[in-house]
């Protein structure tokens, strides 16, 4: 056994350095200049408009694997309930527009003052949301922090499930409608439609994934986050609240997630309890492209996989796309795994 192991070991240890860097980038660049570039030359307007469907898609994503990296960063938990956390945003602001009498099909010409309504539903989702995910990390992930990292991998799996479970009593398997509060209309480049929608979108995620990134590397908690993310043991030392620290990770994770929700039914108006599933597994996906623990590592990688779903349904078939995004996985894994920009903390 000990013969085979030690040349499986070298072959990894080869795939993933320099040459597996080559085989890396070489195999989607010439992925793009075979398959791609020539559809972009021969329909110029086809090629753009999928390139807004995915930059779009990959907006989304982005405020999920922001939840996913920063959790990682600090306690190295992949966070498999994190999908379902953007689900439950989404399902608490249906609850609060319908609250102030908000609902899908009514009209109530709000005018202006829409813009107010929906930053005001969305703060309150968002802290709703963020509150439900420290108690979930003080319950379920907080006992089993030193114990061995299979425990809290499965109690994340297991979580889950549970919000699943609790969702599809709250709502049942049917999907729910979203309102539709972003602004219609769209405008025309080389013969494609770009919808407003997806520019109010796009441009929300960028603006908090820009002031998250301020707030990490500017503000004293995200100071302490960064520290706790390179050595948690210096960190309390220094005097910084770990527990605190930990905390407000989620709750940030959560906050963003619950801004995907709510985003996510504005633009596609429905969805149902085990949406966030397959959507957290390409959140996923895209932190470990982008590098699993860099917050600017998980938005590009967000933004690619957007990308490379959407040129998928475009130029090839669409029941192949969760197929691929699975395989780009599994490649990242093989030939890069520290991802396209690599984790911003030190190996410990």
């Amino acid at each position: 056994m000990a013969t085979v192991a030690g040349p499986l070991k070298q072959t990894r240890l080869g795939i993933s350095g320099r040459v597996g860097g080559w085989i890396f980038y070489g195999v989607p660049l010439v992925a793009f200049l075979v398959l791609i570039l020539p559809r972009l030359v021969l329909n110029p307007g086809f090629f753009l408009q999928i390139l807004v469907f995915g930059v779009t898609d990959g907006a989304v994503l982005a405020l999920i694997a922001l939840g996913y990296t920063m959790v990682y960063g600090i306690i190295e938990l992949i966070n498999f309930a994190h999908g379902d956390i953007f689900t439950l945003g989404g399902f608490i602001g249906v609850l609060i527009f319908s609250l102030i009498g908000i609902v899908p099909g009514k009209d109530l010409n709000l005018g202006f003052l829409t813009l107010f309504v929906v930053i005001g539903v969305m703060a309150v989702t968002m802290a709703i949301n963020g509150g439900i995910n420290v108690l979930i990390e003080r319950v379920a992930y907080r006992p089993l922090r030193h114990q061995p990292r299979l425990a809290p991998l499965i109690t994340a799996v297991g979580m889950s499930f549970i919000l699943e479970g609790l969702m599809f009593i709250w709502k049942g398997p049917n999907f729910i409608q979203s309102p539709d509060l972003l602004p219609g209309g769209h405008f025309t480049v080389l013969a494609a439609n770009v919808d407003y929608r997806s520019i109010v979108l796009i441009a929300a995620a960028l603006v908090l994934v820009v002031l998250l990134t301020v707030f990490i590397e500017r503000t004293k908690l995200g100071k302490a986050m960064r520290a706790t993310a390179q050595d948690r043991d210096a960190a309390q030392l220094m005097g910084i609240d770990i527990n605190r620290t930990i905390s407000a990770t989620f709750f940030i994770g959560a906050a963003l997630a619950a801004a995907g929700g709510i985003l996510y039914g504005f633009y596609l108006h429905n969805f149902r309890f085990d949406t966030g599933f397959i959507t957290g597994l390409f959140a996923f996906t895209a932190a470990v492209l982008g590098g699993i623990g860099n917050i600017r590592g998980a938005a590009l990688g967000a933004l690619l996989i957007g990308l490379i779903r959407a040129f998928n349904d475009g130029y090839g078939r669409s029941e192949w796309s969760d197929v691929l995004i699975f395989a780009i996985l599994v490649y990242v894994l093989v030939f890069r795994p520290t991802g396209l920009l690599g984790m911003q903390v030190p190996e410990k």
